[in-house]
């Protein structure tokens, strides 16, 4: 999280700093903008420890919400633009090596 948030910082503080915010002031805006992350980390520990035996049911509802979007948004597109065939192999293809990982690694 902290090498992510350097990036994410100097994003925040060089335009601030290019319009003519002082030096300090635009550190400390790029700073604030990065400091909520590892304070979110912490809480989202905690919650998991205190809420692990719904951590699964929450789980598999994200996975069915990304099955959703899938199903529902870029399966359509790709019927579109005549890879109808290469599109539903790749589909195919991509789920059996999920399941086989999955088998695989536990």
């Amino acid at each position: 999280i902290g090498l992510q948030n350097i990036p994410e910082g100097m994003a925040v503080s060089m335009p601030l700093r290019g319009e003519g915010m002082s030096r300090t002031k635009s550190f400390f805006l790029g700073w604030m903008s990065a400091v909520v992350e590892p304070i979110a980390a912490v809480i989202g520990v905690l919650a998991i420890s205190i809420m692990s035996p719904t951590l699964p049911y929450a789980l598999a509802l994200a996975a069915g919400a990304m099955i959703f979007v899938v199903v529902e948004e870029v399966i359509p597109s790709t019927q579109e633009n005549g890879h109808s065939d290469l599109a539903a192999m790749s589909l195919m293809l991509g789920f059996t090596l999920m399941m086989i990982l999955d088998v695989a690694l536990g």
